[in-house]
């Protein structure tokens, strides 16, 4: 039977629409971020064409210049040793040296010959960028508040525009001009890229007067090795260009104005961010004074880590308050990583592409389409179409994200997936309202399954039958036929079902027997659990005496399906199982769908329980137990049973170590070889836990000669032990563990 396809939850296609308009709108610029930022995350670091070092101005800086408002001249010395020395690209300042930033406190002749240092060093290294940015200010310094003058915003009259703050003079002269340095902005525009995260850099702003570049594309020009201020419009675009008028870079511009910024790496990536202190900088400046050859070589060879680099100078300290957090950043981090990662983006020409409106519109009717018809299609195949519809809405996110790590598209996600899980989501409910009249059909068909007192006594409650379960301790049994799939690969399918029937027989009775309650057959494994529903005080007693009973009457299988000679192939004469206890608090009762459930336990213990069974293989034993069974084992059996302490071990999927035992036998039976084996053996074990590795290896030699199985490939025994712990000691041995080892051993796999 086919899959059918409930046209009706089309109806609800319009819940797309309200999706679209709020995109298109803006209204989900947050989300839409937010997945761009793991985007970032989940692309990676990249590398970019051109070094970018960042000298900062952290807590030690403040220390060497001293408080705020400092002097310039400590500046225009840093930019000198950088570009003279280090051989430096060029080197921005992160940093508005307005007359904001000068105090009436300040001794003024200092205050004017740091200036003038500044600006002389801006005369003569052009490629010296400072600071120039729109912000509100005092009023009765400047001209009042200076807006951005944003062409999307309508700031189309370059007259009427508010020119940026700029350096004070004599930093940049008097005429306002750039004979004394180059200006480049440093203006983010967070209202664009609707959080305190900054993304979009505004490339330009007219004046009356000049146009004045952002730092990132002026810092592009020096490092292209062209002009500063090399840098044209052209329709949508700009450009930056050689002396010969060929065009070095071209840049699109978003709004006519803005550039999204491509994030490259995180703040802190010490191989694609190289920081250094500003501090540093100048005391290595000071060395190449000194009177000792050592520290002018020292200070020689600190500074050719800026050979060739972009050099970015801006406060990181974080009293400076001049923090962000950005794509890569969860925690804010200097700003001045924005434009450290624009000239990267500029350099690099990764241009983050953003689709047409129109693709936004398909992905949301195409994708909330898709996974709205597959989600709520019933019949034979409506598990398989709504697997699909998970699989189609994980698609597109993996798509989007494959475009945006190879590509540098960020195609838009917020509106399709938030479009195609609601649609989904409402069309999913409404399919349930629907079914919820066919209820009347699950009594027939329980009838067909359950006894009639039990259907009628379901009738007269008023009730269904319910999911749920309760709490209970109990002793989770699991066993399993070692190397069972060498089984089925040697015999025929009748055969193979032949001989699991006869299996599972003795297994199953031997269990209920004790009064167990079989869980479930998994293949060739069974499930069992010990105090529920039949209450059990000695059940973990009993759990081990049917573990003990099993392997037993598993010998007489295998002797019997011997003496029937070629019937069976050899594999079958030396079949063998592993058996895992645990005992503790699990949850019993009805778990499955809500037609179809069974009676079943879960919980943490249950999977050690597993652990157990599948863990005996690697430490070499058939019957694996953990020290809670063995302990209520012997609360109420005292020294029937005998254990071996085997290990304390971390089993995998869990984090705290659990102490594990073998079910070695009924005392009444263990020969004095064998007690003999486990004395050497627990001897050997006080060995190795005293990290005393050679004493455990000879001691657990001897006690190997007696343990009971040993390797056969004849009788399917890989190993015991004694032989699995001289193993380890000798892996100790190589790999010494510490002095605050405390015994645990960490199972890497599950058996």
């Amino acid at each position: 039977m086919k899959a059918k396809i409930d046209w009706r939850a089309f109806l609800l296609l319009p819940l797309p629409l309200l999706w679209g308009w709020l995109a298109q709108g803006g209204y989900l610029q947050g989300a839409e971020n937010y997945l761009l930022d793991w985007r970032f995350r989940l692309r990676g670091a990249i590398t970019a064409p051109i070094k970018v070092h960042y000298v900062d101005v952290d807590t030690r800086a403040i220390q060497a210049i001293g408080e705020r408002p400092w002097n310039r001249a400590s500046f225009a010395q840093a930019a000198l040793l950088l570009l003279e020395q280090g051989g430096a690209r060029t080197v921005g300042f992160d940093l508005v040296f307005s007359a904001l930033g000068h105090s009436q406190l300040v001794n003024n002749d200092d205050a004017t010959a740091g200036n003038l240092a500044l600006g002389r060093a801006g005369r003569k290294h052009p490629e010296i960028i400072l600071a120039g940015q729109y912000t509100s200010g005092d009023a009765t310094l400047q001209q009042g508040a200076r807006e951005f003058p944003l062409l999307y915003r309508g700031h189309t009259d370059r007259e009427k525009n508010d020119i940026p703050e700029l350096p004070q003079y004599p930093i940049m002269g008097s005429t306002l001009t750039s004979s004394w340095g180059t200006i480049g902005l440093i203006d983010i525009d967070y209202a664009f890229g609707g959080d305190e995260s900054p993304r979009w850099a505004a490339l330009f702003a007219e004046t009356p007067v000049p146009t004045y570049w952002h730092m990132g594309l002026q810092l592009t020009c020096a490092a292209l090795g062209v002009p500063v201020n090399s840098i044209r419009r052209n329709g949508d675009h700009l450009e930056i260009f050689a002396p010969d008028g060929r065009v070095l870079r071209r840049i699109p511009a978003t709004a006519q104005q803005l550039l999204q910024i491509n994030w490259f790496s995180q703040w802190d990536d010490a191989d694609l961010n190289p920081h250094t202190s500003l501090a540093d900088v100048l005391t290595a400046g000071a060395m190449l004074e000194s009177e000792k050859e050592s520290d002018r070589a020292e200070a020689a060879d600190y500074f050719k880590r800026f050979a060739g680099a972009v050099v970015l100078v801006g406060p990181t300290d974080v009293l400076l308050q001049d923090l962000a957090v950005t794509p890569f950043d969860r925690f804010p981090v200097p700003k001045v990583s924005a434009h450290g990662n624009l000239v990267k983006t500029i350099m690099a020409e990764r241009y983050l592409y953003r689709p047409p409106l129109w693709v936004m519109w398909a992905c949301v009717f195409g994708l909330t389409g898709g996974v709205a018809g597959l989600a709520v299609s019933s019949g034979s195949r409506g598990l398989l179409t709504k697997v699909l519809a998970v699989v189609l809405l994980v698609g597109f996110g993996l798509v989007a994200i494959y475009l945006f790590s190879q590509f540098d598209w960020v195609l838009p996600m917020a509106a399709p997936v938030g479009a195609a899980f609601s649609t989904s989501f409402i069309a999913t409910v409404w399919q349930l309202i629907v079914e919820e009249k066919q209820k009347g059909r699950i009594k027939g068909m329980f009838s067909a399954y359950l006894a009639p007192a039990v259907v009628n006594s379901l009738i007269e409650s008023g009730k269904e039958p319910e999911l749920g379960g309760h709490k209970a301790v109990i002793t989770a049994y699991f066993s399993d036929i070692q190397s069972f799939s060498s089984f089925s690969e040697q015999m025929p399918a009748s055969q193979l079902v032949e001989l699991m029937n006869e299996y599972l027989t003795v297994c199953t009775d031997t269990i209920q027997e004790e009064g167990g309650t079989l869980d479930k057959y998994i293949g060739d494994a069974v499930v069992a659990m010990f105090g529920d529903p039949l209450p059990l005080p000695d059940h973990a007693f009993r759990a081990c005496t049917a573990t003990i009973r099993a392997q037993k009457k598993i010998v007489e299988l295998r002797a019997k399906w011997k003496s029937e000679g070629a019937k069976w192939p050899s594999v079958v004469h030396v079949l063998r199982a592993r058996l895992g206890l645990n005992t503790g608090d699990a949850i019993i009762g009805n778990m499955g769908s809500r037609n179809r459930f069974s009676y079943t336990m879960m919980g943490d213990n249950v999977n050690l329980a597993a652990r157990m069974e599948s863990g005996a293989k690697l430490i070499g034993v058939y019957t694996m137990v953990t020290d809670t069974t063995r302990a209520e084992c012997e609360k109420h059996a005292g020294d029937k049973i005998v254990f071996r302490f085997l290990d304390k071990i971390i089993v995998k999927g869990r984090t705290h170590p659990v102490s594990v035992h073998e079910v070695v036998g009924f005392k009444s039976e263990v020969d004095q070889r064998t007690f003999d084996c486990l004395g050497l053996h627990a001897r050997a074990t006080e060995r190795y836990l005293l990290q005393d590795w050679a004493g455990a290896i000879q001691l657990f030699e001897d006690s190997a000669k007696l343990e009971l199985f040993q390797p056969s490939k004849e009788l399917a025994i890989d190993s015991n032990p004694s032989l699995q712990m001289i193993k380890r000691c000798h892996y100790m041995q190589e790999h010494p563990p510490g002095k605050d080892w405390a015994g645990v051993f960490e199972m890497k796999e599950k058996g």
